[in-house]
């Protein structure tokens, strides 16, 4: 698929680490009319039901349902993803030919190892990115030219981490859990013959929603995402704030 030029950067280390994560958030920002592409940095091929081929079918089924202008695989290995040079070029790759001013990223730290692992090293690659003398090329032998997103804005997961601040998505809440549910292979499904994990049980959507609802409460909203930061927001107008 076609890399395009987008306003925002949704990166997850797994398949369906952005639907689970920050779509809401994904969605509304398509609703004010920001371009968003997605970037699945591994297949997601540990995992204990369905499979590689199966996910990334699911992933794009998805990606049509919210509208992102893209979505690519980079294939590196689930459960071993590293920082090495190769693996920092191939994200870089894309940030670069899709240029965005925001990139989302995995949680700093939570119970999937691989997610604090891809929170920095999605970070790295975004500043690597920007230097000028890392001479990149395209699949047609094109240079990609050098480029650093304005922010990167890691989203929480799993664990229950304090934001640093939180996104009102109680408009989006149901197309969020119809977007997940596109990842049919991974979530409760009563006539499943595979074996459970901590993410197939009925209960799981329920403990996601719970989330984004507490999340939500400080800021008077039903339903929001969280987001932690490298580095100290700015604002223009504390009258805006919620």
């Amino acid at each position: 698929m076609k890399i395009e030029k987008v306003d925002i950067l949704a990166i997850g280390v797994h398949p369906d680490d952005v639907e689970l994560s920050c779509m809401g958030t994904v969605l509304k920002h398509i609703d004010f009319g920001y371009s968003v592409g997605l970037c699945d940095l591994t297949q997601g091929e540990l995992g204990t039901r369905g499979s590689a081929e199966l996910r990334l079918i699911e992933a794009e089924e998805s990606r049509k349902f919210v509208g992102a202008k893209f979505r690519v695989n980079l294939g590196l290995p689930d459960g071993f993803i590293n920082g090495d040079k190769e693996t920092i070029f191939a994200i870089s790759k894309v940030i670069r030919a899709s240029r965005p001013y925001v990139v989302f990223a995995n949680a700093f730290t939570d119970r999937h190892p691989d997610h604090g692992r891809a929170s920095k090293i999605v970070s790295e690659a975004c500043f690597y990115s920007g230097l000028s003398k890392i001479k990149l090329m395209d699949n047609d032998g094109e240079e990609l030219q050098a480029y650093r997103p304005h922010a990167v804005y890691h989203y929480i997961q799993d664990r229950n981490i304090q934001p640093d601040f939180v996104v009102d998505i109680s408009k989006f809440i149901d197309r969020k859990f119809e977007s997940i549910m596109k990842f049919r292979s991974q979530f409760y499904d009563a006539e499943a013959k595979e074996p459970s994990t901590p993410i197939s049980g009925m209960d799981f959507m329920e403990f996601v929603k719970a989330k984004n609802k507490s999340m939500g409460r400080d800021i008077g909203a039903d339903y929001a995402e969280g987001f932690n930061v490298e580095r100290t927001l700015g604002v223009d107008d504390v009258m805006l704030l919620k």
